[in-house]
């Protein structure tokens, strides 16, 4: 699991949503991180996966935008892989949550490697620890199927936290 270090000032994305409907329950804002390991291929969001591209967003004038809308039930982290990011995504999810909005999180890794890494990574398991429904594992193109509610493949699961 990579995790770039970055601090909590700033953080590298593909783009946002301000409001969605298919990243979660309710109406969300949603943050597409920019970089992913993963290169799953028959990916919704290839272009989100090299760590280079993407824009800095400053953490505060993107808490701003979102605080912005009463109507949120909550914020959704997508991708490219968010827990790359995780520095930055606790800093957003903590103010979330202060805020009484909920936090969805799409990971290509399972549940399980993220526990796993959470030992040896303190900021992964603190992301881990502030998310409330994870959407785990890889997108498997033999696996997709449409008809799924808010995740692509079938080995991917809806994991209340």
């Amino acid at each position: 699991m990579q995790n770039n270090g970055q601090a909590s000032k700033n953080i590298r994305l593909a783009g946002i949503v301000e409001e969605s409907i298919v990243d979660g329950d309710g109406l969300r804002f949603t943050i597409f991180v920019q970089g992913c390991p993963h290169k799953c291929i028959g990916c919704h969001n290839p272009h989100t996966h090299d760590f280079d591209a993407g824009k800095d967003y400053e953490v505060g004038e993107l808490c701003e935008k979102i605080f912005s809308n009463p109507l949120l039930s909550g914020v959704t982290f997508s991708g490219g892989e968010p827990f790359c990011q995780p520095k930055s995504l606790i800093a957003i999810a903590q103010k979330a949550k202060e805020k009484g909005l909920n936090i969805w999180c799409y990971t290509g890794y399972t549940q399980e490697e993220i526990l796993k890494n959470a030992k040896t990574d303190s900021d992964i398991a603190e992301l881990l620890n502030l998310i409330d429904v994870l959407v785990d594992g890889p997108f498997i193109e033999e696996q997709k199927d449409l008809t799924l509610k808010f995740r692509g493949s079938k080995n991917q699961r809806i994991i209340q936290l």
